[in-house]
């Protein structure tokens, strides 16, 4: 068990330095720190002085061995844009992105499963092929097209719900949340729905497929030669072996999600960390591209991480020697 954690954590390192050297190279070929800071109408020696002062005159090696020190840290210097730290930037829009994603995951297990358990059990029906239709346009729309029709729709036809911002939130502490509001939750009901559909889509096939694999096995046909009830076969049996692939998959859609909801944040003016890293983008602030691009790359190593020794928990077949000395 050791040995694999190690294992782990070095590969971890391995692909967390990779991503380091990419955000690193961003300062080097896209812009220049010391024209954004100083302007076009700097003299020389000032750009001099500015560049000693940023380290910019020290060797390659050397620059990148302290900005891995500083993402360490959290420390990626000030956004060119807005003139505050990064990591201040980041705190503050974290909060936002990150309950987006919550109720985006849990709208998507709570309706994906559901629907995948019925359309395998109910082949054939009407319904069925309805919610095999509803997933195959969820997983072909883009995000974007599904926003702006859900905004068309709900928010310019019915006028329901509002179709941008994140409502009026409450501050707790260093936190900010519009889940204690009735404006909060109107505001995030269509984002957290346009992000869900995708994931949701992909949660009832998978599901679908898993039961339908795990419903032709030796040990359910047993199960039902015993003179179990359907239902104590369906859901005590096949449903629970179907879940730990869907488990898996759930939590690596969890860093998806949050990569992802670059689009979703844009189109609906969420103010999250996604369209931080848009608008960075934009104006060529490459701080905040940088800290961003290492902080998606942390949250889906820690999630591999976690999801890996999930496995070698669960499943003692990990834990077993193979000749040659491999696990």
């Amino acid at each position: 068990m050791l040995a694999f954690i190690l294992r782990r954590l070095a590969q971890a390192v391995v692909v967390m330095l990779t991503v380091a050297f990419i955000a690193f190279m961003l300062f080097q070929y896209v812009g220049d720190p010391v024209t954004n800071i100083l302007g076009q109408d700097a003299t020389p020696e000032q750009r001099d002085q500015m560049r000693a002062d940023l380290g910019l005159d020290q060797p390659f090696f050397v620059q990148f061995g302290r900005f891995v020190v500083n993402a360490a840290q959290g420390e990626f210097g000030l956004s060119l844009r807005q003139g505050q730290k990064v990591s201040t930037l980041l705190l503050e829009r974290f909060p936002a992105t990150l309950e987006l994603v919550i109720v985006a995951a849990v709208i998507a297990l709570v309706v994906g499963i559901p629907m995948g358990v019925y359309t395998a059990l109910n082949r054939g029906t009407f319904l069925s092929q309805v919610m095999l239709t509803f997933s195959l346009l969820g997983v072909s729309l883009p995000t974007f097209l599904i926003g702006i029709l859900l905004i068309m729709l709900f928010s310019v036809t019915l006028g329901w719900l509002p179709s941008f911002g994140r409502g009026e939130v409450v501050q707790i502490g260093a936190w900010t949340t519009g889940w204690l509001t009735p404006t909060g939750w109107k505001h995030l009901i269509l984002p957290a729905v346009t992000l869900a559909i995708f994931q949701l889509t992909l949660i009832m096939r998978l599901v679908r497929a898993e039961m339908l694999e795990v419903l032709r096995t030796d040990y359910i046909k047993f199960a039902r030669a015993r003179g179990l009830s359907n239902r104590a076969v369906h859901f005590g049996h096949a449903l629970k072996n179907t879940l730990v692939p869907v488990i898996t998959i759930t939590g690596l859609q969890l860093g998806g999600l949050i990569a992802f909801a670059i689009i979703t944040e844009t189109v609906f003016q969420w103010p999250g960390m996604g369209l931080l890293f848009i608008q960075a983008v934009t104006f060529a602030d490459i701080p905040v591209m940088a800290a961003y691009l290492c902080l998606i790359a942390l949250i889906f190593v820690i999630i591999n991480l976690a999801v890996d020794l999930l496995y070698f928990a669960v499943d003692p077949r990990l834990r077993v020697e193979r000749p040659g000395g491999g696990h």
